[in-house]
């Protein structure tokens, strides 16, 4: 009879501790797929900013220089 108890404690511990090792690197596995998924948000932002810049033809930039032109050349018309 201590015999089967001694094996079931063992199988237990085993047990256990075969379940904490698979939350360890189930909860490395998580940490690695939120870094991708951050990685992938990252990258579609920026290819969504690229491609809004291509379909403007960068007018937000080409609009800036002008006007920051004309308060120069008011600028210096003022001195």
């Amino acid at each position: 009879m201590k015999l089967k108890t001694t094996a079931l404690l063992i199988t237990s511990l085993l047990v256990l501790a075969g379940c904490d090792q698979a939350e360890k690197s189930a909860q490395q596995l998580m940490g690695k797929a939120a870094e991708s998924a951050k990685q992938a948000i990252d990258d579609t932002h920026k290819a969504a900013e690229q491609a809004l810049s291509d379909a403007t033809g960068g007018l937000s930039g080409k609009k800036e220089s002008p006007e920051k032109e004309s308060e120069s050349e008011s600028s210096s018309q003022e001195i």
